[in-house]
C-alpha cells in the first residue's frame, strides 16, 4: 500500500521564485510562514508552458490570454495547465495558495482585460481548472483567514 504524503500547493513567486512576467517574485510571508510544517509542490503554471522570464505581461482578453498588442499565449497558458495538473496526479494535495490577480493564478479577481490596472471578479485559468478538479484554492491574500 502506498503512503500518500498530503502537500499544499503554491505559487511558486510566493515562495520568491523569479517567476513573475517582470522577472521579480511575490514573495509572501505569510504564506511561507503558513506553509513552514508542510510538504510544499511550487508551481508556475506559465514558465510550465514555455514563457521566458521577464515576458510581456497578458490579461484574459474575451476569454483568451493576450499581450498588450494582441498576441495570443492561450496555447502556451493551456500547455502549462496541463503540464502542471499532470504533476498532480497521484498527489494528496490539501489545498492551493495561488498568487492574486495572476491571469493563471488568480483565484478571485484578475485585470480586466485592457492593460489598464482595473480588476474584475473572476479567476485566472489555472485557478479555474483547479476548482473545476474539486481543489480547494485559496488567494494568496487571504491565507492568514484560512489558516488562523
Amino acid at each position: 500500500m502506498e503512503n500518500k504524503q498530503t502537500c499544499v500547493l503554491v505559487s511558486a513567486c510566493l515562495l520568491g521564485e523569479n517567476c513573475k512576467y517582470n522577472g521579480g517574485n511575490n514573495y509572501n510571508q505569510a504564506v511561507v510562514d503558513a506553509v513552514s510544517d508542510k510538504q510544499v509542490l511550487s508551481v508556475c503554471p506559465e514558465v510550465a508552458g514555455g514563457l521566458p522570464t521577464p515576458r510581456e505581461p497578458v490579461e484574459i482578453v474575451d476569454g483568451s490570454v493576450r499581450d498588450v498588442s494582441g498576441t495570443s499565449y492561450d496555447k502556451a497558458f493551456q500547455q502549462g495547465i496541463a503540464r502542471t495538473l499532470e504533476r498532480l496526479e497521484g498527489q494528496e494535495i490539501e489545498m492551493a495558495i495561488l498568487q492574486s490577480r495572476s491571469p493563471s493564478c488568480g483565484v478571485k479577481q484578475v485585470y480586466d482585460g485592457t492593460f489598464s490596472g482595473q480588476k474584475v471578479a473572476g479567476s485566472g485559468l489555472f485557478a479555474q481548472a483547479l476548482k473545476e478538479r474539486g481543489y480547494q484554492v485559496v488567494d494568496a491574500e487571504d491565507i492568514n483567514e484560512v489558516t488562523s
